[in-house]
């Protein structure tokens, strides 16, 4: 049956139930306790037939779990994985039910059709995904997924972290996900090597630690791609920001201002940045520095870079600054570069103010004067000895705004503020606030209220938006009142 995928070694006998049951290869019963029943706070005032339900189902469940690992084995022992590579999703669900209720019949165990189902698609997973991640990685509603160790994983849904009901068999299971993803990028993870940033086939963003360093068990962290893109109507959708925010945003991104987008971890600069580079035109030759490829943009003429890690000689390295020094020569209109962390500020900066207007970047900063403090210590620790007056002379010029994007305390995601830099007053460089998101307080559920207003300053660049053909009204500009 089937012999078109299974291996054909020399027969072998089947064993028993009772034989398999004194193999050591046999899964021992879970010896951890169910969360069930180990965070059950009042027990006494649960009614007995529920006890006794949660109590069937987390022994389903260990069943399940310890007949998966035994068929997993099986499976790699007898599919001809060479042969599946060419072989259709259809043809290899096929094999993995056959092979599954050969040995089920074989074993003697009986399954009814539900757990049946679920356990060849667990199967499937486990053969061709990424094990009990490959469930969390289909549900479109989670955008984090946050494993502590085999038996923890935490997802974000709609800004908000909950546990999860997934677990991995034990660290050895983790442990042989993680290898199977970072294989397939040309990375390794060991103790030599206890940390790696990788990137998975859909894009999704990848980054593990494993022990010793991970002391109670590997940490994995999964930012998931998105599939469907943000435009700048759906942010306003969702409240982001307003209209008139991006009425003006649309005009400073088409006259070619250079743009930072700052916020915290998890904010949503990538987000903002995707929403902000469809404004750009159409014709414009766009080059795209990135550490791990995140950015979506829908023009024809893009250039995509990431930089790259050194091997395990410590050879090479491909660093965002050499990207940056390469795209120089690449005649750009515009470069875009995913995150500003390190050296390749020097160069960002310079292409801003040498011909490469337009051009925009993410950083990590709590609002629009801390994102000029982080510029400043980046080139300090970049080794370049300037003063301090000709480095904030340096940013003056070449950053014309920086759009502060964060996520507040109920998970929702807003851009709090747009702020122009206008110039140098003596050694401090000037600044001024558009647009500003004003929290009023919180409803009793704990959602935060407050609404976007203007703070009643023209903008510095209203000019420039009237002579490129954007006559932004002067109304957008009057605060709002609530």
């Amino acid at each position: 049956m089937f012999s078109r995928y299974k291996k054909q070694p020399a027969a072998q006998p089947v064993a028993t139930p009772a034989e398999a049951a004194k193999s050591p290869e046999a899964p021992a019963s879970s010896a951890q306790p169910s969360s069930s029943t180990a965070v059950a706070r009042k027990p006494a005032l649960k009614k007995a037939g529920e006890v006794k339900g949660m109590d069937r189902e987390r022994k389903r469940k260990e069943r399940l779990s310890e007949i998966k690992i035994e068929l997993h084995r099986e499976l790699l022992e007898n599919l001809n994985l060479a042969a599946l590579e060419n072989a259709s999703e259809a043809e290899l669900r096929a094999e993995i039910s056959a092979i599954a209720s050969e040995v089920l019949e074989a074993k003697s165990i009986v399954l009814n059709r539900e757990d049946r189902s679920q356990l060849n698609k667990e199967l499937y997973d486990e053969v061709t995904g990424l094990g009990p991640l490959e469930t969390l990685l289909q549900d479109d509603t989670v955008s984090d997924i946050l494993v502590n160790g085999p038996h923890q994983i935490f997802v974000e849904r709609f800004g908000k972290l909950e546990l999860s009901d997934v677990t991995f068999k034990d660290e050895k299971h983790l442990m042989r996900i993680i290898d199977k993803i970072v294989s397939a990028v040309g990375r390794r993870v060991d103790e030599s090597n206890p940390y790696v940033d990788a990137r998975l086939a859909d894009g999704s963003r990848f980054n593990a630690m494993v022990p010793p360093i991970a002391v109670d068990g590997s940490l994995v962290s999964i930012r998931k791609f998105k599939k469907d893109k943000l435009s700048i109507d759906d942010l306003v959708k969702f409240g982001a920001f307003t209209e008139e925010m991006a009425a003006y945003l649309q005009a400073a991104v088409s006259t070619r201002l250079n743009i930072i987008v700052s916020g915290g971890t998890g904010s949503g600069k990538t987000t903002t940045l995707n929403a902000l580079s469809s404004f750009i035109d159409d014709a414009e030759r766009i080059l795209t520095i990135e550490d791990t490829a995140e950015l979506q943009l829908q023009q024809t003429h893009v250039g995509r870079m990431e930089s790259r890690p050194p091997n395990v000689e410590g050879k090479g390295e491909v660093s965002p600054r050499d990207c940056l020094k390469n795209a120089l020569r690449m005649r750009p209109d515009r470069i875009i570069v995913g995150e500003t962390r390190g050296a390749e500020v020097i160069d960002m900066l310079q292409a801003m103010n040498t011909g490469h207007d337009g051009s925009m970047t993410t950083i990590h900063a709590n609002s629009a004067r801390d994102g000029i403090s982080r510029l400043e210590n980046m080139i300090a620790m970049a080794g370049i000895e300037m003063p301090i007056k000709a480095v904030r002379s340096q940013i003056a010029s070449a950053v014309n705004l920086i759009v502060q994007a964060s996520r507040l305390q109920d998970g929702s995601r807003r851009m709090t503020s747009i702020t122009e830099i206008t110039g140098m007053e003596g050694d401090v460089i000037s600044m001024q606030e558009i647009f500003r998101f004003q929290r009023v307080g919180l409803t009793p559920d704990n959602k935060i209220i407050g609404h976007f207003t203007a703070t009643g300053v023209r903008s510095h660049y209203s000019e420039r938006f009237r002579l490129w053909g954007y006559d932004l009204p002067a109304s957008i500009y009057e605060p709002t009142t609530m």
